[in-house]
């Protein structure tokens, strides 16, 4: 797992340019945060959808490809149950089903008082490909 998490931890350039952390990253797994900057609110002083669909993605991606595999996203609805402006997010991840080609995935973001803030469902598609890490 160790590889896993440094691999996406080091090469995702759009989540470290977005701010998000990778936290924890087991098997079928991940939980990710992000603390709330200025440059994620939208025209209302919220948080922008885009920014926490991102948190989803990104957790998304870390648990479906946590068992060695290419998984790529191929289908992903989001549902928005609370604005918020400040603060810390974090998402987490959750395997539903697996197997040889597609997992699914809920991930539930909440702020740091435990609240629902979005709730996301993904699927992906798992590719021959292994995942290659750098020694």
């Amino acid at each position: 797992m160790e590889k896993v998490k440094q691999f996406f931890s080091t090469t995702d350039q759009f989540a470290k340019h977005v701010g998000l952390e990778l936290v924890e990253a087991e098997k079928g797994y991940a939980r990710v945060k992000m603390a709330i900057q200025p440059y994620h609110l939208n025209g209302v002083q919220t948080v922008h959808g885009g920014a926490i669909f991102t948190l989803a993605d990104f957790t998304l991606a870390i648990a479906s490809n946590s068992h060695g595999r290419v998984a790529m996203g191929v289908n992903a609805t989001i549902s928005y149950m609370k604005a918020v402006s400040t603060g810390t997010l974090f998402a987490e991840a959750q395997e539903v089903s697996l197997n040889h080609k597609l997992g699914h995935y809920l991930v539930n973001i909440y702020n740091e008082q435990h609240e629902l803030i979005a709730a996301f469902q993904g699927m992906v598609y798992r590719k021959k490909a292994q995942l290659t890490f750098e020694d």
